[in-house]
């Protein structure tokens, strides 16, 4: 039975907000008004050493799936960047996830980092610079990172409807979703080494290009997040937890050889569940049912991801990831970026949503208890992790109350950090606004329809469909309605006969 969700939007003030968040039995802090100005929590600077970062304000990796065919920065990609600089962030992470290689590519429009792209990503990194200095009138950069990333299981480098996988490990659920066969072929060891290489010279190029930091990408399922649920590989690369953090020892050792004044981050998704789908007796017409746990009952003790409790696969686990910062921080790496589970096979807890991707399911719960979830594993890290600067994730459904949540956060010393992301499409000064005391602006306020990501599941680039005109109308939007079985505004024969790739 689908789970009754109070729309945020309904709630008038943060006395009701958190009402209903005790209604839920789950905590979320909300501050009743929020400050600007020297006394804003969310402007005050912080330092680690010699790492500066001038708020707390956060942007998170935002791709868009939509350079060119050679990995480079198309228009919309420099759109975008503009708005990560729009905000007004002291801190960029990643910009959006890079992939080391054609091979490692997650769509064959991602951004690729090599000798043929350089000028792109220099002039993405410049752009957002720019718009920065225009919104906080302030000579003071942000510190700006490049997320790298080869995607794995989830390669998609040639063509929009071909998977073409790199897997660690066979997975007894996910392999069925992807149609592998049981004799599929597992990455080798000597290939995870030749994309460790790749690592090495991607890193080394940020740095030559200005980059502040490089984020070793370890969350949402693709390859280096894998590897750490490698607990049935065999080899150097799997079982033991060395074993499955070798990959990040090494790579992180090949930087800091070729590049060693580059600071490195790590985004880890810090938990995980076994894989949900729509539940097929609530699911007809078209429309997907709640999301449920696919059947684990014969995988236990369950050992095929990362942060997920072994006898309960739908519940975390954060012994893993306690056991990953330490190491993080033996390493000397001071950046982490938490979040959890995947886009793939658990968005409810990765990205909560009101409503689904095209290949998702309807809330099994209500979202804010997903972001309460985030939030919880943060603080908990945090608490445990004093030194390192962490960044929390999931804010984007909080829609009105975001600014009042994360000042909350930040002042209660839940997180460092305050990262955005899907909110940054559509209305990336949120915070900003909010901190030089300006009121939200509620018809720019993402409201998670997840077209963002319903897009680029159907070959399209990623971008807020329902409220940036820029996507709203284009003829990218026909495409999209086509897909989702909408007719088309505007239509014309010459745009219908196109469908979607």
């Amino acid at each position: 039975m689908s789970v009754p969700i109070v729309r945020l939007a309904s709630l008038k003030d943060a006395n009701r907000f958190r009402e209903h968040v005790h209604s839920l039995k789950v905590d979320v802090p909300c501050d009743e008004r929020v400050l600007h100005g020297h006394d804003s929590p969310l402007l005050q600077p912080m330092s680690c050493g010699d790492l500066k970062i001038t708020n707390r304000i956060a942007v998170q990796p935002m791709e868009g799936w939509d350079g060119t065919s050679d990995g480079n920065p198309s228009e919309a990609t420099i759109r975008r960047w503009q708005r990560f600089g729009q905000s007004g962030a002291g801190l960029i992470w990643g910009g959006e996830a890079v992939a080391v290689s054609h091979d490692g590519r997650a769509n064959p429009n991602q951004l690729v980092i090599a000798e043929h792209t350089k000028k792109g990503l220099a002039q993405l990194r410049q752009t957002l610079i720019d718009e920065h200095r225009r919104t906080t009138a302030s000579g003071e950069p942000p510190l700006i990172g490049l997320q790298l990333t080869h995607s794995g299981r989830y390669c998609k480098p040639n063509s929009q409807t071909r998977n073409e996988p790199h897997i660690a490990y066979h997975h007894p659920i996910l392999d069925k979703r992807l149609r592998l066969s049981v004799s599929y072929p597992l990455i080798t060891d000597p290939e995870i080494k030749a994309i460790i290489a790749d690592f090495h010279h991607a890193a080394a190029t940020a740095y030559e290009l200005g980059f502040d930091f490089v984020d070793i990408k370890h969350c949402h399922g693709y390859l280096a997040h894998e590897l750490l649920g490698g607990h049935t590989r065999l080899g150097d690369y799997g079982g033991s937890f060395e074993n499955r953090t070798r990959f990040l020892r090494e790579v992180v050792e090949g930087v800091r050889f070729l590049a060693p004044k580059l600071e490195i981050g790590v985004r880890l998704s810090a938990f995980d569940m076994i894989p949900f789908f729509p539940d097929p007796s609530q699911s007809s017409n078209g429309k997907l049912g709640p999301g449920i746990p696919e059947d684990g009952e014969s995988l236990i003790p369950y050992r095929w991801g990362f942060g997920v409790n072994s006898e309960n696969p739908t519940m975390m686990d954060l012994a893993e990831a306690t056991r990953f910062l330490d190491l993080l921080q033996r390493l000397g790496i001071r950046l982490v970026n938490l979040t959890a589970g995947s886009p793939y096979y658990t968005p409810h807890i990765q990205r909560p949503a009101l409503y689904p991707p095209c290949d998702g399911y309807q809330p099994p719960e209500d979202p804010l208890v997903g972001v309460a979830r985030q939030m919880g594993a943060t603080r908990t890290l945090k608490a445990q992790f004093p030194d390192l600067i962490i960044m929390g994730s999931a804010y984007s459904y909080l829609q009105e109350f975001l600014p009042r949540v994360a000042q909350a956060a930040v002042r209660e010393g839940w997180v460092d950090l305050v990262g955005i992301g899907r909110i940054v499409l559509t209305y990336p000064e949120i915070l900003w606004d909010a901190t030089q005391g300006r009121a939200s602006q509620r018809k720019r306020i993402c409201r998670t329809f997840s077209d963002c990501t319903t897009a680029p599941r159907n070959g399209l680039p990623s971008g807020c469909f329902p409220l940036d005109s820029y996507y709203k109308d284009s003829e990218w939007a026909n495409k999209l309605n086509l897909a989702k079985g909408i007719e088309p505004r505007n239509s014309s024969s010459e745009i219908v006969g196109q469908g979607t790739t």
